[in-house]
């Protein structure tokens, strides 16, 4: 699938969002707010969506307040990503809108690449590639590299280049605004909303929304669209990864019951039965050859799976005990133009 099929037409203005929620990661915000503003295609603004704390919402509007195209908002719903992430969206002014996690940097040309695929006037989502930035300086020997959306990180197995896709992963990533005319925002109820289990597949399931509001949207991941995202060390250890597999498997569940297992499963489907076993077999091969952890990385895929596959039939069962619905937000633009573009 190739961007340039359908004529370009004009440039596109990207808004970008940063959902927020803690003074420990003060100084990972200001240096994602920098990576946006060195960008060689500059953003049209950059939106820092603070979710329920007042003082880091006081500090946030004081660190910026002269600094021209950053603006500084609470989150305007319920506590959790999904609401800040809807907050952001309502409040731009792009015809973009791009997301950041709040402890990454991106590469300059990273708008860049994201804006020059929309010039098919099909493209809703293009995504791009997460790096992770170990702690301790080094990947653990024992992680294995399919299993780095445990850190919120592209992983083995997703495909190279320029493609289409089901989904975008929501840390590195950006949507038309008609996206969410079409399909409306992120749901509340799935990922990171409050919950102290690191749930995810809010932006799958959007994504899948968009796909059945327009069935000929087009979903890209550019590759070359970088950026750095820090892993924490709390987060290099086996009983996180436990916890987030086990969590995905909830989610799954939730996307499931939202979209149906068919669209819900769909990519998953790949990875579990091509992906994994090829990386269980590359760590087992890597020990017999002697490579530090080896068979620890093929253990760590078995136990990824049993967990997951665990979580998504708690959650199956829970869902159809508790009839889980989801709020599906509708966002609306903002009420005023922007009067520089308009200009």
């Amino acid at each position: 699938m190739s961007a340039n099929d359908a004529p370009a037409g004009p440039p596109v203005r990207v808004s970008v969002v940063v959902c927020v929620y803690t003074e420990d990661r003060w100084e990972d915000i200001l240096a994602a707010v920098s990576s946006v503003r060195a960008q060689s295609r500059p953003a049209l603004e950059t939106l820092l969506v603070v979710d329920h704390n007042p003082v880091l919402l006081d500090r946030l509007t004081r660190e910026y307040e002269e600094v021209t195209g950053v603006r500084v908002l609470p989150n305007a719903g319920p506590r959790g990503l999904s609401a800040g992430r809807n907050t952001g969206i309502a409040a731009s002014r792009g015809e973009v809108v791009a997301f950041l996690d709040d402890d990454a940097v991106a590469e300059r040309d990273w708008l860049s690449r994201f804006a020059a695929a929309y010039d098919d006037p099909r493209v809703m989502a293009v995504g791009g590639r997460t790096e992770p930035v170990w702690a301790s300086g080094r990947r653990p020997d024992w992680f294995p590299d399919e299993f780095d959306w445990v850190v919120g990180c592209s992983y083995r197995g997703l495909p190279p280049g320029l493609v289409r896709v089901r989904n975008v992963l929501g840390g590195n990533a950006s949507f038309r605004r008609t996206a969410f005319d079409l399909a409306g925002g992120f749901a509340t109820g799935i990922g990171r909303d409050g919950d102290e289990r690191p749930l995810g597949g809010e932006e799958t399931e959007l994504c899948i929304r968009i796909g059945r509001a327009r069935p000929d949207a087009v979903l890209l991941v550019d590759d070359r669209a970088v950026i750095h995202h820090r892993v924490p060390e709390a987060r290099e250890h086996f009983a996180y990864f436990r916890t987030r597999t086990y969590a995905e498997g909830l989610s799954k569940a939730l996307v499931a019951r939202s979209v149906g297992v068919g669209k819900g499963l769909e990519s998953e489907r790949r990875y579990a039965t091509r992906v994994l076993p090829a990386g269980v077999a590359r760590g087992l091969r890597d020990q017999a050859l002697a490579r530090p952890g080896g068979a620890r990385r093929a253990g760590a895929i078995v136990a990824g799976v049993l967990t997951a596959a665990a979580g998504y039939v708690v959650g199956s069962v829970r869902a159809r005990r508790n009839g889980t619905t989801f709020s599906q937000v509708r966002v609306d633009a903002p009420a005023e133009a922007d009067p520089e573009a308009a200009a």
